[in-house]
């Protein structure tokens, strides 16, 4: 008993002595100056502003549903100074179904995503002031455009607490090792502005993450408390792998909260290494995913207008990507999703494409 309490005793010494580091890190890279990073960034040439983005046509057929999907998704970067850079993307959809008549029609959606301003203040934290895409799991931020995510329907979770936030927010990141990187953000989003198409809710919340560089495997942790309403909370966990030896993609992440909760886990294969047809499958990837979703302490009606399932859901997807050059790609999958609710099939084909387009040249320093 006395060797149990002193392994105790030593165990907690230690997870403290742990979190202090962290802690200490954290304020060190936080108020770390900027003048060396600022001198640095003197030699190179200042850039331009960017206009980026992806655009792209899907046929979705769902439960016998046709639904022709265009998406023009533009991205506007507009650096001033070292210091400074503004950023936006909007969102245009038209979702057109068949009309009694034969024909396909339908409203298109206007959107923006976000529209932020970011201040680099050290190469360890950025602050955000404006709108912005809420840093909760890792789909939302970085898998959501066209071009990027490997299957085009959304994770049945996404819409949990992933609203967007206007507001602030410090971002960053630093090394813990040579081996690990810390990456956090922290964020408080306040009421929405009443703008048309620009809607957010009140939530505070944040996200920490750690990335191991020798299995190149990232995971982390998320949590958002709402500010309004029922005051809601929601955590999460993301994880991102891709090993070294094989062109595999893996990512996953679990949510949990009154909402609904669920999780998914995606694979994503580039045919790279197969010995047989090595130019045709070097450009196919296969893709798979699995996800499932538990329903919340909300109404059927109020699941669906928030984008959720209406009751407990499990769907599998399956796809395959053909990459016909640089920035122009050719999808197609096929998911099953069953229910108490009912169970249908879900088919997608299209194409997405992305550009890039400097306004400008780079001027000298």
């Amino acid at each position: 008993m006395k060797l149990y309490h002193q392994y105790k005793k030593t165990r907690s010494r230690r997870s403290r002595a742990f979190l202090s580091r962290i802690l200490s890190l954290f304020l060190l890279q936080f108020f770390a100056p900027a003048h060396t990073h600022s001198q640095t960034a003197a030699n190179f040439e200042k850039p331009a502003p960017i206009l980026s983005g992806t655009a792209g046509f899907l046929t979705s057929v769902t439960a016998g549903q046709t639904v022709l999907d265009t998406q023009f998704n533009p991205v506007l970067l507009v650096p001033l100074g070292e210091h400074w850079l503004v950023e936006s993307r909007g969102e245009f959809e038209g979702e057109f179904q068949r009309q009694p008549d034969g024909s396909f029609g339908g409203p298109v959606n206007k959107h923006l995503d976000y529209l932020q301003a970011d201040y680099i203040a050290n190469p360890y934290l950025t602050v955000t002031v404006g709108r912005f895409l809420t840093p909760f799991g890792i789909f939302n931020e970085r898998l959501y455009p066209m071009w990027i995510r490997a299957l085009q329907p959304d994770p049945l979770i996404l819409p949990v607490a992933t609203a967007a936030s206007d507001g602030t927010m410090l971002r960053g990141g630093f090394p813990l090792n040579t081996r690990a990187n810390f990456n956090y953000a922290a964020y408080v989003s306040v009421t929405s502005i009443g703008v048309d198409g620009v809607e957010s809710e009140r939530h505070v919340g944040g996200r920490a993450g750690f990335f191991l560089s020798g299995p190149r495997l990232e995971v982390g942790v998320s949590w958002q408390k709402v500010l309004q309403d029922d005051r809601k909370n929601a955590v999460g966990f993301h994880l991102g792998w891709q090993p070294r030896p094989v062109p595999l993609s893996v990512h996953a992440e679990v949510v949990r909260s009154d909402q609904g909760s669920g999780y998914w886990v995606e694979g994503a294969y580039r045919l790279s290494q197969a010995p047989f047809w090595e130019k045709a499958m070097r450009r196919t990837e296969v893709v798979a995913r699995a996800q499932q979703y538990f329903s919340g302490n909300i109404s059927s009606d109020a699941a669906q207008s928030l984008g959720l399932p209406a009751a407990n859901t499990w769907e599998a997807d399956f796809g395959v990507n053909y990459f016909l050059k640089d920035g122009l790609k050719a999808v197609a999958s096929y998911g099953r999703q069953l229910s108490s609710a009912g169970n249908f099939n879900q088919w997608t084909f299209g194409i997405a494409y992305r550009f890039l387009i400097p306004l400008g040249r780079e001027a000298a320093p």
